[in-house]
């Protein structure tokens, strides 16, 4: 009962913010028709191509009492409170056309200050890396990806020496490497022919919060809600199948172009929040470098626990070492998904 009040503890507290992001108000334009003030905002508006909701008050009760509602959130006094009115959040209007216009103005200019964003882009390295390397410690973790290269390397030892064990460790590792970069550079050309807009990133946002909420889930109570952040069940069986036809290094390469087709539900999550971020952050070129290294990331707990086969660690051992941490596993996946999430809302 602890761990449920907790779990859900946590969840209030992480995903409360991102309903806040999307209750944020948008800007709005108050208006009376007939008002020459209000006409020349307009034309302004219009003229530049801008659009912000706009309401008359003269002859709609609604809009006026949403105005009036409006100058008494941001403290004007009835004697300087008219039309044109810009709400721009709940607390805070401009009354006049001037200003108003003069608000619209610096916006378009920071938008098109080329200086700005040039120093937009060099200073959002550090998160896109740190995000980068945060989804990929997240993949990399992931308690599927483990258990199949487990169960392969206790296969061919079955079968075969440590040397062939080595050799069929490092022919599965690049090709899920392989796999799964040819896999993102698909996705990521996909997703780079749209725009950027602030409801990708709220959707990106809630993703990753959602998948660390789930993790965190299997950390509470384990297989709660009816599933598993891992590999459905019912799929395990012909995917073990799949794994102990492996009898050598060549077969542990073919096979694992297969099994990453297994593992894509529980570790396409990370890389897909990540992908739809390189696609909206960063041009081509970079995202190459960006996607080997995380696919790098994503590899090396498997080049590790490869080398630690090879040198004479029983595999069951690390079977019964997966089973013991694997709600640690999903806590420290939770985490670092509901870490990135944050991330993508600074």
């Amino acid at each position: 009962m602890l761990k449920k009040s907790t779990f859900f503890t946590i969840l209030f507290f992480f995903v409360l913010p991102i309903f806040s992001v999307f209750a944020k108000q948008t800007p709005v334009l108050f208006i009376g028709q007939g008002c020459p003030h209000c006409a020349k905002v307009k034309a302004f508006l219009k003229e530049n191509n801008i659009k912000v909701p706009t309401k008359e008050i003269y002859f709609d009760k609604t809009n006026r009492e949403l105005f009036l509602q409006a100058i008494k959130n941001c403290k004007i006094p009835q004697s300087q409170a008219g039309v044109p009115l810009l709400q721009i959040d709940k607390n805070h209007c401009i009354v006049g056309d001037e200003p108003i216009i003069a608000y619209f103005k610096n916006q378009l200019k920071k938008q098109t200050a080329t200086p700005k964003e040039d120093k937009t882009k060099s200073s959002s390295f550090p998160l896109t890396l740190l995000a980068v390397i945060s989804a990929a410690l997240v993949d990399a973790i992931n308690p599927c990806a483990f258990a199949v290269l487990i169960l392969l390397l206790s296969t061919i030892l079955l079968k075969k020496d440590a040397k062939q064990v080595l050799w069929a460790g490092l022919s599965f590792s690049t090709a899920i490497f392989l796999s799964y970069f040819a896999i993102g550079l698909g996705i990521y050309k996909a997703l780079a022919t749209y725009k950027t807009t602030q409801a990708l990133k709220y959707l990106l946002a809630f993703l990753a919060f959602l998948i660390g909420a789930l993790n965190l889930k299997d950390y509470f109570f384990y297989g709660g809600l009816g599933f598993k952040m891992e590999v459905p069940e019912s799929w395990r069986p012909a995917l073990k199948k799949l794994i102990q036809s492996v009898t050598s290094p060549l077969g542990a390469f073919v096979i694992a172009f297969g099994v990453s087709l297994f593992l894509l539900p529980c570790t396409s999550g990370p890389y897909i929040v990540i992908l739809a971020m390189l696609s909206q952050k960063t041009n081509f070129s970079k995202a190459l470098l960006y996607l080997v290294l995380y696919n790098f990331v994503f590899i090396l707990p498997m080049l590790t626990i490869t080398f630690i086969v090879y040198k004479g660690l029983n595999p069951k051992k690390l079977e019964e070492l997966r089973q013991k941490n694997l709600k640690r596993l999903h806590l420290i996946a939770g985490i670092l998904m509901i870490t990135l999430g944050a991330l993508l809302l600074i």
